[in-house]
């Protein structure tokens, strides 16, 4: 069952990855390595996966959306830790 479509999904996966990236800075925390680099780290693996994935927004398009999925639950429960 999808809650999401996988074109809005995609588009999530990119904004959601660049706040990520970004959020260091825009919260104001650079200045903390760990929690720099924690946030830059998760944000560079959700586009470098989303770049791979088999979808709309999907450039080489090789990983399955199932694996897709599993990673963002990874990384979520990986942040939430």
């Amino acid at each position: 069952m999808r809650f999401i479509p996988t074109k809005v999904h995609g588009v999530l996966d990119y904004l959601s990855g660049g706040l990520f990236l970004a959020s260091p800075w825009l919260f104001g925390f650079a200045d903390k390595p760990a929690a720099k680099w924690v946030p830059v780290a998760a944000g560079t693996a959700a586009i470098t996966y989303s770049l791979f994935t088999d979808y709309e927004a999907g450039v080489v398009r090789e990983l399955p959306m199932k694996t897709h999925l599993s990673l963002d639950l990874a990384e979520g429960a990986l942040l939430a830790a």
